[in-house]
């Protein structure tokens, strides 16, 4: 049996955008996500920089997921994002054992957020 992943990934790293480009992208994924039926969770790809503490993009992607956080139920920073974080562990629950590479390993590059429809 075929399960279709729940997941709506977008990148916002690749190539580089501007701090209000990337803001414009979020909003229209989010909404995406809101609209259409069997997707609960939206990926973003912001990269991690070459800093080693997270780049600009993963900062901008954060302060808009603040600011907006009356449009989802969780954010979990790649860096946590595992099955055995506990949202995981209750998004597997509610929308079936779904499969996902970032799962396995962790990802400081994305952030998986929760959306509220």
């Amino acid at each position: 049996m075929s399960h279709e992943s729940p997941i709506c990934t977008v990148d916002v790293a690749h190539p580089p955008m501007r701090p209000d480009e990337v803001e414009q992208v979020l909003l229209q994924s989010v909404s995406t996500v809101r609209n259409t039926s069997g997707k609960e969770l939206l990926k973003i790809v912001h990269g991690y920089g070459s800093s080693g503490r997270g780049g600009s993009t993963k900062e901008v992607v954060g302060n808009w997921l603040f600011r907006h956080r009356n449009l989802h139920l969780a954010v979990i920073p790649g860096e946590e994002y595992s099955l055995f974080h506990d949202t995981v562990q209750e998004l597997r629950k509610r929308l079936g054992a779904y499969t996902d590479p970032d799962l396995i390993t962790s990802n400081p590059g994305i952030t998986v957020v929760w959306v509220k429809k």
